[in-house]
């Protein structure tokens, strides 16, 4: 077992070397040479600064997460735990630069309707290693900034949505069998999805209409549906009474996850603008009437206010406002937080999911939350024809038609390429392995 365990990690030691090595010999193609680019003539500097700094928000919430889901985990594996989180900032962030753009954002791959080709995904050579992605903006994406800017921007979202899943795998996966579904992910699932939304000509976005402002369908639903699947594939863990680590570690990681959740949100207005000046307020005020609002509901049902749940209440809120951050009034925003909130406590206390195991809640909170900001948004959007209560009955049509389309191509999506991680690696840690601990049996190390 040890020679085979061995030859997998060669094998992941190869590959980031050929990446490596391809970087270093790979010719850059000058975006002289291509129509889809403006000058930089056409860049404001104040779009500039803002999507530098939501790009540096939005990488902060993946050490936020680590430690959010690092406090609640048993203390045998709390490492493990924080550690998932933080290697997509290594694994997804060289993945993106080497395919998973394209994928996401190159030319449309699809079906053409009336004469215009809607993307399923993106041609996997046009920005391949950051190919034509220099300082130049692009055309019909984000043409007020560099294109290399709108990339990195972009990459931080590819790096927190499978980190996101990691939450309902805890304590159970083996390390690097969780790197390989990861990746596959972000290939096979992340990236269509991103394109089919947000690319100018994506199928769901252009066509259909949907309405994602900054990644509830194409982060939070996905991670959550991949979430449920990973449960399902891994089984339940040999023993569930657990007490949370280090509270302290999850306020703190909520703090920074709130924090960063402006870039995320505020920052999908790819400019300093009024548009991002009201995702933020929507943003924060969402996430404040959820928390109150979990806390509140909790008591009612004659559990303590607590800090664990408080925090999971602000995340909750979070996830919600996402896809209408900039489609909402501040008003509105209340309910959001209010109305995800309930539902999604309704759902991590539901007796059925806890059967199944799914470790720290991430289908009740991500999955569940992403699908309460999909419908809510289709139901109050502002603008003609915008949503249900401003005319756009066919808008809620699609969202709904959508929102099973996504809830369907994430779940057994994700559920075939854990099958196939299965197949080369298995998924799950030995039984020895998991009463150990897996920061003990998979990394040699342990809190102090």
């Amino acid at each position: 077992m040890e020679k085979k365990i061995e030859k997998r990690w060669i094998a992941a030691f190869i590959i980031t070397a050929a990446t490596a090595v391809t970087g270093l010999f790979w010719e850059h193609t000058s975006v002289t040479q291509s129509e889809n680019f403006n000058g930089t003539d056409t860049i404001v500097p104040a779009d500039v600064a803002w999507l530098l700094t939501a790009s540096c928000l939005v990488l902060l919430m993946t050490p936020g997460l680590s430690f959010f889901y690092g406090g609640m985990v048993g203390r045998k594996n709390v490492i493990s735990t924080m550690l998932k989180s933080f290697i997509c900032l290594g694994v997804i962030s060289l993945l993106w630069v080497a395919v998973g753009f394209s994928l996401s954002f190159g030319e449309p791959i699809g079906i053409t309707i009336n004469g215009v080709k809607y993307g399923l995904i993106g041609n996997p050579a046009d920005f391949a290693f950051f190919d034509y992605v220099d300082e130049h903006p692009h055309a019909k994406m984000a043409s007020t900034i560099p294109f290399i800017l709108f990339a990195l921007f972009q990459m931080k979202f590819a790096v927190i949505t499978p980190a996101i899943i990691t939450g309902s795998l805890a304590e159970r996966i083996r390390f690097i069998s969780f790197l390989l579904f990861i990746c596959l992910f972000s290939l096979f699932i992340y990236a269509p999805l991103c394109h089919m939304v947000w690319h100018p000509n994506g199928l769901l976005g252009a066509y259909f209409g949907i309405k994602d402002f900054a990644g509830g369908t194409v982060v939070h639903m996905s991670a959550g549906f991949a979430a449920i699947a990973g449960v399902l594939c891994l089984g339940k863990r040999k023993n569930l009474e657990y007490i949370p680590t280090n509270i302290p570690f999850v306020l703190l990681g909520t703090g920074m996850l709130w924090f960063g959740w402006f870039g995320f949100n505020a920052g999908s207005a790819l400019a300093a603008n009024h548009t991002a000046a009201m995702a933020f307020a929507t943003t924060t005020i969402a996430s404040a009437s959820a928390m109150l609002t979990w806390a509140f509901f909790d008591r009612l049902n004659g559990r303590k206010v607590s800090a664990l749940g408080c925090c999971i209440g602000a995340v909750v809120g979070l996830v919600a406002i996402t896809p209408a951050a900039g489609f909402v009034s501040v008003p509105k925003s209340i309910f959001f937080g209010f109305a995800a909130a309930i539902v999604s406590n309704i759902m991590v206390h539901w007796k059925s999911l806890k059967r199944i195991d799914d470790t720290l809640d991430v289908f009740a909170c991500h999955g569940v939350g992403g699908i309460m900001g999909m419908i809510l948004t289709a139901i109050f959007a502002e603008g003609e024809n915008a949503s249900l209560l401003h005319g756009g009955w066919g808008v809620f049509v699609h969202h709904m038609a959508a929102l099973v389309l996504v809830a369907v191509f994430s779940f057994f999506g994700a559920m075939l390429l854990y099958k196939f991680t299965n197949i080369f690696i298995p998924l799950r840690v030995s039984e020895e392995a998991e009463q150990q601990g897996l920061d003990l049996s998979q990394h040699n190390e342990m809190l102090g």
